[in-house]
C-alpha cells in the first residue's frame, strides 16, 4: 500500500469519493448476496477469457469484487487501486498491502502489466475530462483482457447521484476505448439486471476486450 496517498486531487469527483460519502459507500456494498450475484457476473463476463495469472482492479473499493474473483483464480495474484483511505484499510484484509496503492487512479502509474484489468462501476463517477487519461493507464496496464463494467449510454449523459451532481456519468466507455486504442478487440459484452431474481446487479453492461501487442496502440 502506497503510504502516502496524493493531499490534492485534479477534481472534484475524487476529492468525493476519498472523503466521507466514499467511506459511507462501503456500508451499501458488501455482504453474501452482493458476493454471490459477483460470482454470477464473472462467470458470465469472464467466459471467453484464457488462462489469469494476475490480476489489478482499478476502483477495488473493499475487494468485493477481488473475493469472487479469487473462486475462480485461486493461484492469481492480486492487485487494488482504492482512493478512500477506509476502504483501502479493509481491502488490505482481502489481498497484500503490497499489492495495494492507496489513491487516485489518476496518480497511479503502471509498473507493470496484468494478465486481466478490472474497472467495473468506477468510470461513470469520474470526471469526463480525465477519461482518456484514465483509459490509456487501463490500456497501459493491461496484459491481455481488460473487463470494462459501467453503465452504458450511446451519447455522453450526466444525471443526478444521491442528491449529488456531477457525479455519475453515462456513456459508451468501452467504444470510446476500442476508438483510442486500436489495439483493443471486443471479445464478448453482456447485461446484468437490477431485478434479476437470483443475481441482481446495477445494470450493468460489460464488455470483455482483448489486447493484441502485435498492433499499435
Amino acid at each position: 500500500m502506497t503510504p502516502d496517498k496524493p493531499k490534492r486531487y485534479a477534481t472534484d469527483q475524487e476529492r468525493f469519493w476519498a472523503g466521507d460519502f466514499g467511506s459511507q459507500y462501503i456500508q451499501r456494498n458488501q455482504g453474501e448476496l452482493l458476493n454471490a450475484a459477483n460470482l454470477n457476473f464473472f462467470a458470465h463476463a469472464l467466459g471467453r477469457a484464457g488462462a489469469i495469472r494476475n490480476l489489478i482492479e482499478f476502483g477495488a473499493n473493499i475487494g468485493m469484487n477481488l473475493k469472487a474473483l479469487r473462486q475462480f483464480y485461486p493461484t492469481a495474484s492480486m492487485h487494488g487501486i482504492e482512493i478512500n483511505p477506509d476502504a483501502a484499510k479493509r481491502l488490505a484484509e482481502v489481498i497484500p498491502t503490497k499489492h495495494i496503492f492507496a489513491g487516485s487512479i489518476l496518480e497511479f502509474e503502471p509498473t507493470q502489466s496484468w494478465d486481466l484489468v478490472l474497472i467495473k462501476g468506477v468510470l461513470i463517477h469520474l470526471h469526463p475530462d480525465v477519461l482518456p487519461q484514465v483509459y490509456d493507464k487501463l490500456v497501459e496496464a493491461c496484459g491481455r483482457y481488460l473487463l470494462v463494467a459501467e453503465y452504458y449510454n450511446p451519447v455522453p449523459v450526466s444525471i443526478p447521484y444521491r442528491g449529488h451532481g456531477e457525479r455519475l456519468f453515462k456513456r459508451d466507455f468501452a467504444g470510446e476505448l476500442l476508438d483510442r486504442h486500436a489495439n483493443l478487440r471486443l471479445v464478448d459484452y453482456g447485461f446484468a439486471y437490477h431485478r434479476d431474481p437470483a443475481f441482481p446487479q446495477d445494470d450493468i453492461t460489460w464488455f470483455l476486450l482483448e489486447k493484441h501487442t502485435d498492433l499499435r496502440s
